[in-house]
């Protein structure tokens, strides 16, 4: 009953934490967003006091179960351990291997050091690479997120071909090739690790783990050996994919235990218990013929699969690749029609725009200055996936790569949306009301005058001044005192706001008239 539990609140939590980077209608993150802010090391970064002590209480009380439950990459692990397990020969493949200290404090000190870097020098990418919950976020953004949206396109495609109108399609492009590969390899890694060992990377490489692993070796509550009734078969260890269990000495390493309740489940004498950790303690006697039971039903489930099952096997890997070949050929397909959309009323094609030179980034409304962000931000890539207006997308830049950035070559950053500085979990990006939004002034507009229409082509413009939400630029004669000379725009960069709607919807390509540099700290106008 425990280990199904367990289950269940993991595949909630999972189920949760993927919904809030696929969501584009921005409907899941009121309901579940608190699923994120709840993650020990976007926690840890935003000093949430309370949130910090009831993962600190959790672990004291109950032990590891933060890996096996809520943390979304552990959770991953334990779904991969899983399919590689469904095979019989590799039901019990694991075995009891002793604690890497070194390599699991290395790795913690690694972390401490990233924070200090993040602080001073302004970048935050090691603690970008070892964060669990920022490794699943930046996979489920960059490659989930994509394929989602594909799916939801597909879906409303048909609708309308139906009169309905229950699915919109929405765009899908790739915001950035960096963060892709680098998300890409982490995944491959961590999956062959989980696929051969087990939890292998959550007890050696992830702070997090071993920061709860302290913890939870004076837990209240441990998985327990009855002596009494072990007959030292083994099957524990070779279940455990934590290899947390040495079940010839009675041994348990709870600073590597997560709680998954497996041995509980495999062991056939009952010998196995998760209880008050200090107890009355066991008796040290074995059992001969439970031994002889045990090691029978070990060589029984050792056996390999019939002729019937390959066949069935084979067929399933036919299927799958030919689920495989269609899902490419259908990505192939949108990937055509989006392109051929490129038109300007279907006779001309449009130039995309470029993202200009820019001598300072623009950071996201509510991340207050390049070193605050830096010293927050885990890079989870939540905030871009909520972004409505397709402004945020990952930096490429070394120092602060992978970390939210904004560009107006696809939107704008509207006054009205805040959903940004909601979302984040790490503090990083400051909780803004619509009021604040509005003024924040996150960079100003800069005029260049060898792309203005109105001097390159003859024609009249203002488009700018007209979509300026703060009224922070003018029309203003060309050659000052002449009517007759072009109008040009003129900034007030007191009122300007950044947001961007005269980049985006300037005419001008594949280079805006008029962008935006961003401000080194952001500021109230």
């Amino acid at each position: 009953m425990l280990r199904k539990i367990r289950i269940a609140l993991a595949i909630f939590f999972w189920l949760s934490v993927t919904a809030l980077f696929l969501d584009f209608t921005g409907t899941i993150h009121a309901w579940l967003g608190w699923t994120a802010k709840i993650q020990f090391l976007p926690v840890l970064l935003a000093l949430n006091v309370g949130a910090l002590i009831f993962l600190i209480l959790l672990t004291f009380v109950f032990g590891r179960i933060y890996c096996s439950v809520i943390c979304p990459l552990g959770i991953t692990q334990d779904v991969i351990s899983w399919l590689s397990g469904l095979r019989k020969k590799k039901r019990y493949r694991f075995f009891f291997s002793p604690e890497k200290k070194i390599l699991r404090y290395s790795f913690l000190a690694i972390t401490g050091i990233g924070i200090l870097v993040a602080i001073i020098a302004h970048t935050g990418i090691i603690i970008s690479l070892l964060d669990p919950y920022a490794i699943y976020g930046r996979v489920a953004t960059t490659v989930l997120n994509p394929l989602y949206k594909l799916g939801n396109n597909l879906l409303a495609y048909f609708a309308e071909r139906a009169d309905s109108y229950a699915f919109y399609s929405t765009d899908v492009w790739l915001k950035s090739i960096s963060s892709l590969v680098i998300s890409i390899v982490m995944m491959i890694i961590i999956v062959v690790l989980a696929w051969r060992n087990g939890r292998t990377y959550c007890n050696t490489v992830c702070p997090v783990g071993t920061i709860l692993g302290f913890i939870s070796k004076y837990s209240l509550f441990k998985i327990h050996i009855d002596k009494s009734k072990c007959n030292a078969c083994g099957l524990c260890s070779r279940k455990c994919k934590s290899s947390c269990i040495n079940g010839k000495e009675h041994k348990v390493d709870y600073s590597r235990c997560v709680a998954c309740m497996d041995c509980i489940n495999t062991c056939k004498h009952g010998a196995i218990g998760y209880q008050f950790a200090y107890g009355k303690k066991c008796g040290n006697t074995t059992n001969n013929s439970a031994l002889k039971s045990c090691k029978k039903a070990d060589e029984s489930g050792a056996n390999v699969s019939t002729p019937q099952n390959a066949s069935e096997e084979n067929s399933a890997n036919m299927s799958r690749r030919e689920m495989l070949t269609a899902t490419g050929l259908l990505i192939a397909s949108t990937a055509l029609n989006a392109k051929g959309k490129r038109v300007d009323g279907g006779l001309a094609a449009i130039v995309q725009k470029q993202a200009p030179a820019r001598e300072r980034r623009i950071l996201p409304p509510g991340a207050k200055s390049e070193r605050h962000l830096a010293s927050h931000c885990t890079a989870c890539q939540l905030c871009i996936a909520a972004c409505p207006n397709n402004v945020l997308r990952p930096s490429s830049d070394i120092k602060s790569l992978m970390h939210p950035e904004a560009s107006y070559e696809r939107g704008y950053c509207r006054p009205e949306c805040n959903k940004c500085s909601q979302v984040c979990p790490a503090g990083a990006i400051h909780k803004l009301s619509l009021p604040e939004k509005v003024s924040l002034q996150i960079g100003h507009a800069v005029w260049i005058e060898s792309n203005c229409v109105p001097l390159t082509d003859g024609v009249e413009c203002g488009n700018c001044a007209r979509h300026c939400p703060t009224g922070a630029i003018t029309m203003v004669n060309y050659i000052p005192g002449d009517d007759t000379s072009p109008k040009i725009p003129s900034v007030n960069t007191e009122i300007c706001i950044g947001c961007g709607a005269c980049e985006n919807l300037c005419p001008a390509r594949p280079f805006s008239a008029i962008y935006v540099e961003g401000n080194d700290v952001q500021r109230f106008v």
